[in-house]
């Protein structure tokens, strides 16, 4: 049961009775930061820096350096390609999608020069959106399995229950898998037993497809608040309201690539997943400036409460045997369920150089463990006793610089997004670079960004106590584009 655990962490089966799993709970727990081209070129290294909408997201404190209103826009232009290797044949693909990864407004507030009332200098506020985590990806999946077929885990999950059982149910726990692979004849009861099941499918011998399908993401809405306290000290909050919007489909099949098994040509098993719900989390920061050339960062995030996510979901099923051709889908099914993501803590550091330039870093602390799923009529106890195990603390470290010549900035970054997964179970460490250019003209400016992301990972197409394919070794690259206009008023 523990290998099976663990496998369960990088498993591309999705099963209705089990929707909700510690995989969910990793994917709307890790966030990768988007927001404006000029943070995204520095590898959002601005823990330490503020004067840019994308800090609200990592160190609330940087909104006290505005010293004039702002609106923000970025446009950008999303594109991840998928290279997987099973069993010695190898799959590509890729999707690409048009997005905003920033919408702000900073509205600043100065207390008159000579007053005597208060040692504050800059009020803000701010609100507006950035972008924590995208999901656009398409993979393919194709190789030979000489052992078994997906059928011989229905086989495994059906046996020991009675055939009316899994037509009673047809709209319950069994409507998602076995009542269609029942119904099309998939499996079928070994003659003098209601209880016991045989299929025409093969015990290997054949070849397995999957293409897959997801896009969506993760936007925080932003509300921020903050203050400069002699140019020295600056302080701010954030209220972080994140809205999760995920979708996937997806299609696994089996074929007789050589038709030379009787009875048996092709089957097909298709899914469908969308996931929406709201969160909402505290962000602290504050920032120091002792001396011209150094400012010291320290933010603090709460838990995230996406208190109410829910998932819909469909499958349908269908099977080429011989002559016959037949095809079942299931009922819609729909979940509502709670997820608590991990705190967050990042210290900040950057070095100004005159007016010449600068250069950042953060460290950010993460303990992917303490994430939590909930539900009032489910304990999730196995699912989150995976995530206690085999999720680990982590670091995410990101460094960024800029130049800076006569109206132009130019940028450069590096960022690594640490492994989440315990006792090297799989790798899931991402490695962005990035670099940009910057133009500023009076209250106008307009930047520029380009960030290249790479990560290895295993996938398994299924697993069950008795039954696991061999990993898929799958490397992702993203390249992202990013266009922010910037103006002050």
């Amino acid at each position: 049961m523990k290998k099976i655990g663990l496998i369960a962490l990088f498993l591309g089966l999705f099963t209705a009775m089990n929707a909700q799993d510690q995989t969910d709970a990793l994917r709307y727990s890790q966030v990768f930061y988007q927001g404006t081209a000029r943070s995204m070129a520095m590898g959002n290294a601005f823990g330490a820096l503020g004067a840019d909408f994308s800090s609200l997201s990592t160190n609330p404190a940087g909104i006290g350096f505005y010293r004039s209103s702002e609106f923000t826009v970025s446009p950008e232009i999303y594109s991840r390609k998928t290279g997987s290797t099973y069993n010695g044949r190898f799959g590509e693909d890729a999707r690409t999608n048009f997005d905003l990864s920033n919408l702000g407004f900073v509205l600043t507030t100065k207390v008159p020069e000579g007053s005597s009332q208060t040692p504050w200098k800059f009020y803000q506020f701010a609100f507006g959106m950035n972008r924590s985590n995208t999901f656009s990806n398409r993979m393919f999946i194709e190789g030979d399995n000489q052992d078994h077929s997906k059928i011989d885990v229905y086989l495994d999950e059906a046996y020991g229950v009675d055939y009316r059982i899994l037509e009673d149910e047809a709209s319950g726990r069994y409507g998602f898998d076995l009542y269609p692979a029942w119904y099309v004849y998939l499996i079928d009861t070994i003659p003098g037993y209601r209880d016991q099941y045989t299929s025409p499918v093969p015990q290997g011998g054949i070849r397995q497809q999957q293409s897959v399908t997801t896009w969506g993401s993760t936007n925080e809405w932003l509300f921020s608040g903050g203050a400069n306290l002699n140019d020295k000290l600056f302080i701010g909050a954030t209220v972080g309201l994140p809205f999760v919007r995920y979708f996937k489909e997806s299609t696994y099949t089996e074929f007789d690539v050589a038709d030379t098994i009787a009875g048996f040509d092709y089957w097909n098993y298709k899914e469908r997943l969308t996931t929406k719900g709201w969160g909402i989390n505290l962000k602290l920061g504050v920032i120091v400036w002792p001396v011209d050339w150094l400012r010291l960062g320290a933010a603090f995030h709460t838990p995230t409460a996406f208190y109410d996510l829910t998932d819909y979901y469909t499958t349908t099923t269908d099977a080429k045997l011989g002559p016959d051709y037949n095809v079942k889908s299931s009922p819609n099914g729909q979940y509502n369920y709670s997820l608590t993501t991990p705190l967050r803590a990042i210290g900040s550091m950057g070095i100004i150089v005159g007016k010449y330039g600068l250069l950042s870093a953060d460290y950010e602390f993460v303990n992917y463990a303490t994430a939590r799923l909930r539900a009032p009529d489910y304990t999730f106890s196995d699912e989150n006793s995976v995530i206690r195990n085999d999720y680990q603390s982590t670091y995410n470290l990101r460094f960024g610089t800029e130049w800076r010549y006569t109206n132009f900035s130019f940028r450069g970054g590096y960022a690594i997004y640490g492994s989440p997964y315990a006792n090297q179970q799989n790798n899931g460490e991402m490695r962005t670079y990035s670099f940009g250019l910057g133009y500023n003209e009076g209250n106008f400016g307009l930047d520029l960004a380009y960030v290249h992301g790479s990560m290895q990972q295993d996938y398994y197409l299924y697993s069950s106590e008795n039954y696991t394919t061999n990993a898929t070794k799958q490397d992702l690259n993203s390249n992202n584009f990013v266009l922010t206009l910037r103006t002050k008023f």
